[in-house]
């Protein structure tokens, strides 16, 4: 079965930096295969979009806030997808989550886009 297990999260002094990881198994992951996508899910918020990738690696697509401070990238060779957050902020708070996206080949910013989530890894930023 599909499975997606984050790992990285943890508490940070703001400034600091964080890897997430996301270790995928269970269906097929390289090149032609799936968009993987990062969120977050700040308590009392909704889930809102922080990055994804295609399944190749090539094309990537970033949220706003995260532009200039988060890079997502993937080693297909692991099955693994990471999310590189620098210079995070109190406001970065939040449980994030891995997904699989569409076999379009287009990395997709809607939640709706993505079957299966992981069960997140808390990232806390203090000031």
């Amino acid at each position: 079965q599909v499975q997606l297990v984050e790992s990285g999260g943890g508490l940070v002094q703001a400034g600091g930096s964080l890897r997430l990881s996301c270790a995928a198994s269970g269906f097929t992951f390289g090149v032609g295969a799936y968009v993987m996508g990062w969120f977050r899910q700040a308590p009392g918020k909704e889930r809102t979009f922080a990055a994804s990738i295609n399944s190749r690696g090539g094309i990537a697509r970033h949220a706003d806030y995260g532009k200039g401070r988060f890079t997502i990238s993937r080693d297909n060779g692991k099955n693994t997808v990471y999310l590189q957050m620098n210079t995070l902020t109190p406001e970065d708070t939040a449980v994030y989550y891995c997904a699989r996206g569409g076999r379009l080949g287009i990395p997709d910013a809607s939640p709706a886009a993505y079957d299966y989530w992981g069960q997140g890894t808390q990232v806390t930023v203090s000031s």
